[in-house]
């Protein structure tokens, strides 16, 4: 298949214009996102020696028309152009039927999924704890005891994968001084301002403290949670976090190209935010929760663990958290979103317009890579999950 190329301008960055102080600002952010390796210390995440083959059947998507959640009519071609996309891939029953690139990407290209790599951290809890690695209700001071004066001394591995600590935590991307910018500064992410210590991520998690009310009760989006999930598997498993989700994800599912994964100044990885990979890599992993965790006749998640993310997400929790303004209805368990409870989708969502679309009702997945000057951009958000209807309407108007 050859997949369709809009140009948008040169990507080339000159050398010296693109830094760790300005990598996710915008217009630096479009080379930077598909450079990150070029940018911070990495690790490899090895693919597989047999990669899983991509059957291939272009359709024409892009002409597809509907109207934006502001009430105007778009389509599917005019939504990459004016929303920073980077690509677009469409997978129907287990078939490749529309690939399309931006400018400075191609099907080989790395891309940042921030968040994402959540949803694939929690995918991977899945495998540990089928091979009795890891136990989601053991609390995490059974794997880290350093954590044990921090608020995640009494929250279980359940909580961190629901997002449901009850943390002293803001998730506002935009404060300079504010959590996440602290948090920034440990993982390598950010330049600190002179006097303050950037630290590194494991010192930071140890700082952080609770509400002083209940786990479990309330969905709060905090991202650290998601680094501490990564460190209770590297003590579960003995091993650093790329090589586990190498050996036990990545190479199992048939990856073609390697992965990578940032590193702060210890080596620890960004587990919630910092794998870069290609958009066919991301379609496979995507494929693969459609087929209930099952590539080419082989169990790589088990079943029962997709399962439980369809069926066990806290309707409550959601209703009572942070973000049911934005999707109202909504459920989240082990780092994936279900937007649309009546059609059991699934979703994996990063800033800056990452989206991994998994629609069971008409067996479709939908890979969306962007570099969105914003942070968040909630009315993008929309405006693509209203496309992401159209296209599966389209393929399956049952």
């Amino acid at each position: 298949m050859r997949p369709t190329e809009i140009m948008r301008g040169s990507p080339a960055a000159p050398e010296g214009q693109v830094t760790r102080a300005n990598w996710r600002s915008f217009p630096a952010i479009r080379w930077g996102f598909t450079h990150t390796r070029e940018v911070l210390p990495t690790a490899e995440v090895r693919r597989s020696a047999q990669p899983a083959p991509i059957v291939s059947a272009p359709r024409e998507l892009t002409k597809l028309g509907f109207t934006a959640p502001d009430g105007n009519p778009t389509t599917v071609e005019a939504t990459l152009r004016e929303t920073f996309a980077d690509a677009l891939l469409v997978m129907h029953r287990g078939t490749l039927i529309h690939e399309w690139y931006g400018d400075g990407m191609s099907a080989t290209t790395p891309h940042l999924i921030c968040s994402i790599s959540k949803s694939i951290a929690g995918t991977l809890g899945g495998v540990l704890a089928a091979r009795g690695l890891v136990d989601p209700e053991a609390r995490v001071v059974r794997y880290v005891p350093e954590l044990e004066t921090s608020v995640y001394g009494t929250c279980t591995v359940r909580n961190v994968l629901d997002m449901a600590v009850a943390i002293q935590f803001e998730e506002d991307y935009e404060d300079p001084a504010g959590d996440v910018a602290r948090y920034r500064f440990s993982s390598g992410w950010d330049v600190p301002p002179p006097g303050v210590e950037a630290g590194h991520q494991r010192a930071y998690l140890t700082t952080l403290r609770g509400t002083g009310k209940p786990h479990g009760k309330v969905f709060h989006y905090v991202s650290t949670n998601t680094e501490v999930l990564g460190w209770v598997y590297e003590r579960a498993c003995g091993m650093p976090y790329p090589r586990i989700l190498s050996e036990y994800l990545w190479q199992p599912m048939g990856a073609e190209e390697d992965a990578s994964m940032t590193l702060d100044s210890h080596g620890m990885g960004r587990i919630a935010g910092g794998l870069s990979v290609t958009a066919r890599d991301l379609i496979r992993f995507g494929e693969m929760i459609r087929c209930h965790g099952v590539v080419g006749g082989r169990q790589v998640v088990p079943g029962w663990w997709i399962d439980d993310i369809h069926e066990n997400g806290d309707h409550k929790a959601w209703a009572d958290g942070d973000l049911a303004d934005i999707f109202p209805g909504a459920r989240y368990r082990s780092k994936w979103y279900t937007i649309d409870p009546s059609r059991n989708d699934l979703a994996g969502i990063g800033i800056h317009g990452q989206w991994l679309y998994v629609d069971a009702a008409s067996d479709t997945v939908i890979v969306k890579l962007a570099t969105q000057p914003k942070a968040m951009d909630v009315p993008l958000d929309h405006r693509w999950l209203a496309a992401f209807r159209t296209i599966t309407v389209h393929l399956d108007p049952r």
